[in-house]
């Protein structure tokens, strides 16, 4: 497949647009205080983005056994202990497993986690050899240690950057990460593969109105469910965040389940924080066609189409509130807009103030490396390109800490 790459990135030619209304119902009423908004501006917006984005998960259930590996108890100079827990799900006598890897400090105090999907498989994270690698299909190539989709032991460890680790167990907290290719490998093949295939061939499935973006949000809260089982884990302080598509997909879950305290969005671009409208950088119709997968078919109907659509990103992530939000953006990251992206946030605040009057965003994008903390919102604009940075990482424990030590 040839990629859609090519973009806008002037802003002199970001069409003139109007944004949906946050606070005003479909009735033209309007929206004044939080539980008006909760009780029934909430539920209409998010069935929107149900309908017309992500797609309508089915009604079917699907059996979930967990079960705990071991694989070191002093690891990191006896500070943490190293854990694969494996979700196998099952359905009309198929069955898929997903392997979680949990990095928990060695505390009497259940730990509070930070939880994402990664890209290239938990054996990316650490360069362990116990940790298993994924069996079925990953991102990339021989450049990451891929080869025909498959991983191998020469990308142990090649993702340690993007993770942290040991900056974590210092302020006290757990990682937990998954390969996303585990719930739903990242290709089309019309809704065949993961977790789709476990579900009834169902005209649903078929016409793919639930998409991948959809399946690794629910793959997130089936993650969330084990975490209520943990007493190791405080499962009342779980950072979400997830990077670029996966950043898409934590605002989904988000949304979705409020049982995330804090939910962090790194370059997540168009489908994610960034307002879809402005036509800049990444556009509908380019997500559209270079994964066809991703989205519902009722969002192809805005390719070319912005202007027609009834919603918008700002909306998206005024769902999170009143939880903690933090939205990170790069200076290069043309094609994921970080304008676009503080301006959703800064549209999304009306909603914030509802609740937290501290939380209102106002004035232009902030200075590079400059993190804006409002109340309950964060976003920093830093320099550089698409990635998640040892920086982008600092601003997250820290906006983190805070909203934990004052009791979220």
């Amino acid at each position: 497949m040839t990629l859609l790459t090519q973009h806008n990135t002037d802003e002199s030619l970001v069409p003139e647009y109007d944004l949906p209304a946050l606070l005003t119902d479909s009735h033209g009423k309007q929206i004044s205080e939080a539980t008006t908004w909760e009780e029934h501006r909430r539920s209409e917006i998010l069935s929107i983005f149900e309908q017309e984005v992500y797609g309508i998960p089915p009604l079917e259930e699907i059996a979930v056994e967990v079960s705990e590996k071991v694989l070191e108890r002093m690891a990191f100079h006896g500070k943490a202990t190293i854990r694969e827990i494996t979700f196998t799900f099952t359905n009309n006598g198929k069955r898929l497993d997903a392997v979680l890897l949990l990095v928990l400090p060695n505390s009497p105090d259940p730990a509070a986690v930070f939880l994402g999907y990664n890209f290239g498989g938990n054996h990316t994270i650490l360069p362990d050899e116990s940790i298993q690698l994924p069996k079925g299909w990953v991102l990339g190539g021989p450049q990451i240690g891929a080869f025909d989709h498959k991983a191998s032991v020469v990308s142990r460890g090649a993702k340690y950057s993007r993770w942290p680790v040991l900056n974590m167990l210092a302020r006290g907290y757990g990682l937990a990460t998954m390969h996303y290719g585990d719930i739903d490998p990242d290709f089309d093949d019309d809704f065949k593969n993961g977790i789709h295939a476990l579900f009834s061939n169902s005209e649903h499935i078929k016409n793919g109105n639930w998409g991948a973006l959809a399946t690794w949000s629910w793959g997130l809260s089936k993650i969330m469910d084990y975490f209520e089982t943990n007493p190791l884990i405080n499962h009342e302080k779980i950072t979400l965040l997830g990077h670029s598509r996966l950043g898409k997909a934590a605002l989904w879950a988000g949304a979705l389940d409020k049982r995330f305290a804090i939910v962090i969005s790194n370059n997540s671009g168009c489908g994610g924080a960034a307002l879809s409208k402005r036509r800049f950088g990444e556009t509908v119709a380019a997500i559209n066609k270079n994964f066809p997968h991703w989205f519902c078919k009722n969002f192809e109907k805005y390719n070319e189409n912005e202007s027609a659509m009834p919603f918008d990103q700002h909306q998206l992530l005024a769902l999170m509130a009143p939880r903690p939000l933090y939205i990170a953006s790069a200076q290069n990251d043309s094609w994921a807009d970080p304008k676009g992206e503080f301006l959703s946030l800064k549209h999304a605040s009306a909603v914030y103030a509802l609740y937290h009057p501290n939380s209102t965003i106002s004035g232009e994008l902030p200075e590079v490396n400059r993190p804006l903390i409002q109340g309950k919102l964060g976003y920093h604009i830093r320099t550089g390109n698409h990635d998640v940075t040892p920086y982008d990482w600092e601003q997250f424990m820290n906006f983190t800490d805070q909203h934990f030590a004052n009791g979220n």
